[in-house]
């Protein structure tokens, strides 16, 4: 496979700047030279580096002062150049980097300077300077407290817009976006935005192609004039964002690349520089851990959350007259636990706790289960036993103990007399108080082989009734306050139950 060179200034003023080919570079004093060093001890035609059919060559084209390969003086000879050799042009001195020819995305973009450093020499960068000198104040604050969001947000989203929030305003940026590599083809998907105190809008938050190039050759890119380069200048994004100057470094841990940090400032601000590139790689190096181990935790709950749908779809097949009940009773009581407030802590016991509330029902004989006609006081009893067969079932999960409550309490009624355990009041677990709300309504609304169910105004009626008897006041009361909502998610899941006209006592009613 072709090989690109890149030669990276490691003395004096040029440290950092990069030179990259896939075929030629000469260097000297002359302008016209692809490598153009303006210090004494270099020629004005000082010597060549070129690909051949064994590798990238370097030749000494007759300089004063010499051209070296590690210490090593050549002649006029051609020497091969491998990865992490040093290169001398008299006192100037680069190192020589060799990578696969990436994707034509961006080649002819006017790059300023580019950094690919390892992820652990990005990471020295959170206490140093390119020039090794302590970082300032606000710029180690902001580092540190970068640092500080990965241990104590527990949301993905959150994490991001902090991060980028921060980058925004220590590198005093227009706009900030964050985009991750998503699917099998990595594509690049925004992520997070934030917009600094001068944000002109507008529709583009990014350059894709700055971008794209970023993350595919695996380097973060300086664009400090980007009106300078046609290519750029004529891109919408840039011109609808009003980016002069931008930033782009990749996001990277030592085992993948995972996105960019986009950064961008307008014609009224002064260009970014070599130093904020370096801090802006600081940054990302110190928060890449952070948001991996954010994207691994957010599809390991995908994942567990598919599973608990599978196994709530197990029980349902098993009970023809209840298809779609446990998804109808997890999204009201979502909405109702949102009313009420709760803390995005119980949300998620509730989101995953009430999928699983009937998964005792998988204990119950089918004779039972599927009876098609009214229960016998010990079918009923039997059937009861499913809130205590599931919360078995679950205490052979520790991680699952925390919705135990859920599903062997929410057939407890607010006077006592319901069933396990006979709690009363707010002894009741609230989550299973809200789930009993959903879970009772969905019921009322369910058409059974003996009978059909209530409309909807007439299951709300129902519930306003038994409040403070069956349902605690409060629930009922959150409940009904969003029934415009619930009347929503019906018309979505359950068009025909609106209009059902058919009334009856909830005293009277099975939905065990």
């Amino acid at each position: 496979m072709k090989q690109r060179i890149r030669l990276r200034g490691i003395s004096g003023e040029l440290e950092g700047k990069v030179w990259e080919s896939d075929n030629l570079l000469r260097a000297g004093r002359l302008a016209s030279l692809e490598i153009v060093l303006d210090d004494s001890s270099v020629s004005r035609r000082h010597a060549e580096v070129r690909v051949t059919e064994q590798g990238w060559k370097v030749r000494d084209l007759g300089s004063t002062n010499g051209t070296f390969v590690n210490g090593v003086r050549i002649g006029t000879e051609d020497c091969l150049i491998k990865p992490r050799d040093i290169v001398q042009f008299g006192k100037v001195a680069m190192i020589a980097e060799l990578a696969d020819v990436p994707e034509p995305v961006g080649d002819r973009l006017l790059v300023e300077a580019t950094s690919s450093s390892s992820w652990e020499d990005a990471l020295r960068g959170v206490a140093f300077d390119r020039h090794r000198c302590p970082r300032p104040g606000e710029q180690l604050l902001a580092l540190l407290r970068a640092g500080h969001h990965l241990v104590h947000l527990d949301s993905e989203d959150e994490l991001l817009h902090s991060i980028l929030n921060d980058a925004v305003a220590v590198l005093d940026a227009q706009r900030g976006a964050i985009v991750l590599a998503d699917g099998p083809n990595n594509e690049l998907r925004l992520r997070a935005l934030a917009s600094g105190r001068s944000s002109p809008g507008g529709r583009f938050h990014f350059s894709k192609n700055i971008a794209q190039r970023c993350f595919s050759k695996g380097e973060s890119i300086l664009c400090c004039s980007v009106n300078e380069d046609p290519e750029l200048a004529a891109a919408q994004s840039i011109a609808d964002g009003a980016m002069a100057s931008v930033l782009c470094v990749l996001l990277r841990t030592p085992r993948r690349r995972l996105g960019v940090l986009h950064l961008d400032r307008n014609y009224w601000q002064k260009p970014f520089t070599q130093d904020d590139l370096h801090l802006a790689d600081a940054l990302a190096a110190n928060v890449s851990a952070g948001i991996e181990c954010a994207a691994l935790l957010r599809k390991q709950r995908d994942l567990f959350l598919n599973t608990i749908a599978i196994l709530a779809q197990a029980v349902e097949l098993r009970d023809q007259y209840t298809g779609g009940h446990t998804a109808r009773v997890t999204n009201y009581s979502l909405l109702l636990a949102q009313q009420l407030q709760l803390t995005p802590a119980d949300l998620h016991l509730i989101r995953i706790g009430t999928p699983l509330h009937d998964i005792g029902k998988i204990g119950i004989d089918d004779a039972i289960l599927r009876k098609s006609g009214r229960l016998s006081p010990e079918e009923f009893a039997v059937m009861q036993s499913h809130t205590v067969k599931g919360a078995a079932i679950l205490a052979t999960i520790p991680d699952l103990a925390p919705i135990i409550p859920i599903v062997r309490s929410h057939h407890e009624r607010w006077d006592g007399t319901g069933y396990p355990d006979r709690l009363r009041g707010e002894e009741i677990p609230r989550l299973a108080r809200i789930v009993a709300v959903a879970d009772a309504f969905d019921a009322m609304t369910s058409d059974r082989p003996y009978r059909k169910g209530l409309s909807a105004e007439s299951a709300f009626a129902e519930l306003q009734q038994q409040s403070g008897q069956q349902f605690d006041p409060q629930c009922v009361d959150g409940f009904l306050r969003i029934r415009d909502r619930i009347t929503e998610e019906m018309k979505v899941r359950r068009p025909a139950l609106l209009s059902a006209p058919e009334t009856f006592s909830l005293a009277a009613l099975s939905f065990a």
